[in-house]
């Protein structure tokens, strides 16, 4: 056989049952929905600001750094709506390595996808009791969407997905803003193909079942920059970058144009510091374009307690083990500025 068949998992019903979210922070989760789908459908011209860790690879430092994250957030809320990245997913490119909470909830330890699917709902649990701030992940496995979908109140499709068809067809189920990456090649029409079938109901089979689904109305891009075929970074943030999204948008029969721009990946070529400038140059050019004000609705930076990234074992509290990220002092400074000039 191709496959050895360990054991099954526990149904997504059974692990909400388990840890269920509380009717108190349902309620807080319903209102940052709707401010947030009011962002991206220009009703609220407050910013997103989408930050936290690469992977969120430990519950303690992870909930630290949210908590964190809440205090600002009412210093900006009347300019910001802060949402945090608690990814428990981790994409590899070759499929090596630790490939997040939600399979390895110790990055020391084989996987172990029961308790990586307990790990993340209580880690993203945990998180929102101590913040009321709702978060952030990337969709890596549809399957998995049912375990944390009452707790999200966005969701990425990755680089490497955004072509699927799976993934196209189970955002068109989602409830919550949704944003589609431009793939590694850079290519903004699969990104935009892909806005448009997660924009439309469909009909398909999802876990086991056949279904339907309504068409998801928040679907929008997030630009990422690129990897050329001769393997060097390519950045998709400049203002001619978003000039040309703008007048692809406007060829295509899409609604809630919007734009979340990643600061980091391959548009700051993985030099985690260059975030700060990226950012304060998409801020100067929302000031002089009101084209590129009206398409971009906010940003998405890698943050964390500590700045850069370590191996694994070297146990440096809130430092990624991923990908690097800002420092927490930096990442706050960035939002303040953010704050001031959107």
């Amino acid at each position: 056989m191709s496959f050895t068949y360990l054991r099954p998992l526990p149904t997504p019903d059974e692990i909400k049952t388990e840890y269920p979210l509380s009717e108190r922070l349902t309620a807080i989760k319903r209102e940052r929905d709707a401010q947030i789908s009011n962002i991206i459908t220009g009703k609220d011209g407050r910013f997103l600001v989408i930050i936290g860790p690469c992977s969120a690879d430990s519950e303690d430092p992870v909930c630290e750094y949210v908590s964190r994250l809440a205090k600002v957030q009412e210093k900006v809320k009347d300019s910001l709506i802060l949402i945090p990245r608690i990814y428990t997913n981790k994409p590899r490119t070759t499929g090596e390595g630790y490939k997040g909470i939600a399979s390895q909830p110790d990055p020391e330890k084989a996987p172990d996808m029961i308790a990586g699917l307990i790990s993340m709902r209580k880690m993203q649990l945990r998180a929102i009791a101590e913040s009321e701030l709702t978060p952030a992940d990337e969709m890596l496995y549809p399957e998995n969407w049912e375990y944390i979908r009452d707790l999200l109140s966005y969701v990425a499709i990755g680089a490497r997905s955004v072509e699927d068809q799976q993934h196209r067809l189970t955002a068109s189920g989602f409830d919550v803003a949704s944003g589609m990456k431009n793939p590694t090649s850079g290519d903004f029409s699969v990104m935009l193909n892909s806005v448009y079938a997660a924009q439309h109901p469909h009909r398909f089979t999802f876990r086991g079942y056949e279904v339907d689904t309504s068409g998801n109305k928040l679907t929008h891009v997030i630009l990422r920059g690129a990897v050329s075929k001769h393997g060097n970074t390519v950045q998709n943030y400049h203002y001619e970058d978003i000039m040309r999204l703008i007048d692809m948008y406007d060829r295509m029969e899409l609604v809630n144009p919007a734009a979340i721009i990643d600061a980091n990946h391959s548009n700051s070529g993985k030099r985690y510091e260059e975030q700060v400038r990226i950012v304060k140059e998409l801020m100067h050019n929302r000031q002089i374009s009101p084209d590129i004000r009206s398409m971009v609705k906010g940003v998405m930076i890698e943050s964390y307690l500590e700045p850069g990234c370590q191996k694994i074992g070297e146990h440096v509290y809130g430092k990624s083990i991923t990908d690097p990220c800002l420092g927490w002092e930096e990442s706050e400074q960035l939002i303040y500025d953010i704050a001031e000039t959107c």
